[in-house]
């Protein structure tokens, strides 16, 4: 089995931070979503991956590389501009040949896996296996009707009267029958070859399709309030370690990772909570659910449930929470402030927060 990896969308629902950088690449518990999810894909035995990049593909081969580090080989594959989940297969076929694959939505968290879901695949080998997972309000999802054997009947886009609340969640597994399919389709009123109208034609040519339901965590990581629900979510589940540099006039909490050439001086760490290497921590209190990227500086400040990304410098600010700051950004506040803040802030940016 081979691996498809999509990366090529344009993040606007992460703006500013996706003016500067793929979305794929904003990090969780210090980590780019992408390297979650090639590693994820890794765990499956999957070694052969192709990532679909567009126009921000020499960021993204600058942190995955050849895939080497992560334990796989790693082919990109260039697309002009998005033009649907089924193209990105189109543009595929060559790198994926005959071989059975997954797709997965680079976007993605599921943490917890779907190594089962893999196997079960293996094993029986329908023409396509979706992964769906029960939402709330299936109305802001594709979903999947099925029969009481776990078999598709029809997939619908964003349903206004849904008939299912399983929701699709970005991990298809597919047989070379699919090639044929997407062959097949032509593009959906948005322009986009579609593959849910790619599956919908397998269904209708008589091809089994199944659905498996996910039961663990998973999140979209395409507005900013779910990267930071996500980010929580993974620094509960945090190896804690003191790696560099704490005086004795601080004080760090058991759930804390702090990484090689960190210094923390005269502060308090309260965790869950990871701070990057090379950074340092000076007369500040970092509160739960917050992760500091390397190399940043954190100076008589309060940050809580918050993602600091790296080179980003926070100084006197005292009331930090729910927010991310950009890489090498500059946040500073007066000398009397007292207000706390939520805060977005794209790469680059300095401002000053007011009292």
């Amino acid at each position: 089995m081979k691996a498809l990896v999509l990366s090529g969308g344009s993040g606007t629902r992460l703006r500013p931070f996706s003016y500067s950088m793929p979305k794929q690449l904003i990090p969780i518990a210090n980590k780019p979503v992408l390297e979650h999810v090639v590693e994820d894909i890794r765990d499956l035995g999957v070694r052969e991956v192709g990532i679909i990049v567009g126009d921000r593909a020499d960021q993204i081969s600058e942190v995955i590389g050849d895939g080497s580090r992560l334990g796989v080989e790693v082919t990109y594959i260039p697309q002009d501009k998005p033009r649907g989940l089924a193209h990105c297969v189109s543009l595929a076929r060559p790198f994926l040949g005959d071989d059975d694959f997954v797709m997965y939505l680079g976007d993605n968290m599921l943490p917890d896996g779907v190594r089962d879901i893999a196997e079960e695949f293996r094993t029986v080998r329908p023409a396509a296996q979706v992964v769906v997972h029960k939402v709330p309000d299936p109305r802001a999802f594709g979903i999947a009707e099925l029969d009481g054997e776990g078999k598709v009947l029809r997939l619908v886009e964003k349903p206004q009267e849904p008939t299912s609340n399983l929701a699709l969640v970005g991990v298809y597994f597919f047989t070379p029958a699919v090639h044929e399919a997407v062959a097949s389709i032509r593009p959906s009123a948005r322009g986009e070859l579609e593959i849910t109208d790619a599956i919908q034609w397998l269904l209708t040519q008589g091809h089994r399709v199944d659905a498996r339901e996910y039961h663990g965590y998973w999140k979209d990581t395409g507005r900013a309030e779910d990267v930071l629900d996500c980010n929580r979510h993974l620094l509960g589940g945090l190896e804690p370690g003191i790696f560099g540099q704490v005086d004795a006039a601080s004080e760090v909490g058991p759930q804390v990772r702090i990484e090689a050439d960190a210094i923390v001086i005269a502060s308090r760490i309260e965790g869950p909570a990871i701070v990057g290497a090379g950074t340092v921590i000076e007369g500040g209190h970092i509160g739960p659910n917050t992760s500091i990227g390397r190399d940043c500086t954190v100076r008589d400040s309060r940050i809580r449930d918050s993602i600091v990304l790296d080179g980003a410098m926070i100084t006197r600010v005292p009331g930090i929470h729910g927010s991310l700051i950009g890489r090498n950004a500059t946040v500073d506040a007066g000398d009397e402030a007292g207000a706390s803040h939520r805060l977005v802030v794209g790469d680059h940016t300095r401002i000053e927060v007011a009292a």
